[in-house]
């Protein structure tokens, strides 16, 4: 996010990538599919156009091809490249980054909450592209706002992010997140207990009609929004909160956010969804006390992308990685838990 709980132009993260299907013409002449890509996809030059087929994101009849493949009457070709460049000149700066994991494919970054993951609208410097443009050097996607990113997380989300570091990775990873391959975990804190301790949550997510700056849940059979699927399951309950781990299918804007207040349950601090707001036993002055003081602890939307496992592009292995809690989360459940455990043992 660019601007604090608005929602940038990014729908979601299948929203970085380009998506094409073509039915090629009953009277088309052979040709190498990509001289016929080349032709069909504005922008696009024959090196990303051969990169990303090597990578697989180019599928002809739901099979990977070679470059030499030539294009038949009625095949059907879906593509999913990583944007095409903007205009707009981003500048490298000398900002600290928290590296998990590198090597000559990709970086892997803990995040801070407040950082803002690429620029745009009036956000152009002290984001974390331009960081990794000081680090890297050189990102996939010369000219671009968002080189080398195949996902995001939110401004105020802290957490891991993978990012390539050549075209054949970015091409790679970005054909595993819109396969949804990648094994996504994060742990929010969330206001009360939701009743089933372990559910899936699925419905249609879209901008919500009353508010344009936050998402909402609609149902699966709802004509607009795009489908969001998240796996739940609570990990401790407190006296008025939770700690609950979340699994993404899809990657959708505030995906998280929006379901966990769908159901009642909104992140602590999360204003964009009614979290800033003390939900449970406000008429007890010690207990309000003590959820205000939680809250100045973390004045953020208590969201943590905890791990991430993918296939790495290049090594031909799955990888996993994790990252721990942040300390304005750790010091909440370190209260939470005290408080807890002093109730249960009084009782």
């Amino acid at each position: 996010m660019s601007i604090d709980n608005e929602i940038d132009p990014i729908e979601s993260e299948d929203d970085l990538f380009e998506h094409f299907n073509f039915t090629v013409d009953k009277g088309q002449q052979l040709l190498r599919i990509d001289k016929y890509l080349l032709l069909k996809i504005s922008n696009a030059t024959r090196s990303k156009i051969q990169s990303g087929i090597e990578a697989g994101s180019v599928k002809v009849n739901g099979l990977n091809i070679k470059s030499n493949y030539k294009v038949k009457p009625f095949d059907e070709i879906v593509v999913s490249f990583s944007h095409p460049p903007r205009d707009k000149d981003i500048v490298a700066e000398n900002i600290p980054l928290d590296i998990i994991y590198e090597d000559e494919e990709l970086i892997l970054v803990n995040k801070p909450s407040g950082m803002v993951v690429h620029p745009a609208h009036g956000n152009w410097e002290g984001t974390l592209v331009n960081a990794l443009l000081y680090h890297c050097q050189h990102l996939p996607g010369k000219g671009d706002i968002r080189p080398g990113l195949v996902h995001r997380i939110d401004k105020d989300t802290s957490g891991i992010l993978v990012v390539a570091k050549s075209e054949f990775s970015l091409n790679h990873l970005a054909r595993q997140f819109f396969d949804h391959t990648i094994d996504r975990t994060y742990y929010a804190i969330c206001w009360g207990v939701p009743k089933e301790s372990k559910a899936t949550l699925r419905g249609k997510i879209d901008r919500s009609p009353r508010d344009r700056k936050v998402m909402m849940m609609f149902p699966e059979e709802a004509e607009h929004g795009k489908l969001a699927i998240t796996h739940y399951e609570v990990m401790e309950s407190f006296v008025f909160c939770s700690l609950v781990r979340f699994n993404l299918e899809t990657g959708r804007t505030h995906q998280i956010r929006a379901h966990a207040a769908s159901i009642g349950h909104p992140l602590l601090s999360d204003a964009a969804y009614g979290g800033d707001k003390i939900r449970y036993m406000s008429s007890i002055a010690n207990f309000k006390t003590f959820a205000a003081n939680l809250m100045k602890l973390c004045p953020r939307q208590a969201l943590h992308a905890f791990s991430l496992g993918f296939d790495h592009p290049k090594a031909n292995e799955r990888i996993y990685f994790e990252q721990d809690f942040p300390e304005d989360m750790r010091e909440v459940l370190y209260r939470l838990r005290e408080v807890t455990n002093h109730g249960a043992n009084r009782n």
